[in-house]
């Protein structure tokens, strides 16, 4: 959740979070989601509402695929920092989740 409001500057309710998970673009959640969450975090929040990604294999592989395309780059601790290649997915732009 707070990985989610510091891109979108704005307050999300956990049901908002839960939408965006169930229904945006897994590799532009995951650019925004891994800024402030570690993987784990991460797995959890997919385990609980987007199950079929985790087991295809497809969160950890777009996960990383985002680190080898400079989306995203090694942070403090096992937090990801923006890459060189990260931008702002359509659905921040557009606001969608805001309170």
């Amino acid at each position: 959740m707070e990985a989610f409001e510091c891109v979108s500057r704005s307050k999300s309710s956990t049901a908002k979070l839960e939408q965006a998970v169930r229904q945006e673009n897994l590799r532009d959640l995951l650019s925004v989601l891994a800024i402030g969450l570690a993987f784990p975090s991460i797995d959890t929040l997919f385990g609980r509402y987007r199950f079929e990604v985790i087991a295809r294999g497809e969160l950890w592989r777009t996960y990383e695929e985002l680190f080898r395309e400079g989306v995203l780059a090694e942070g403090n601790a096992a937090v990801a920092i923006p890459g060189p290649n990260w931008e702002i997915p359509e659905f921040m732009i557009d606001k969608r989740y805001e309170e």
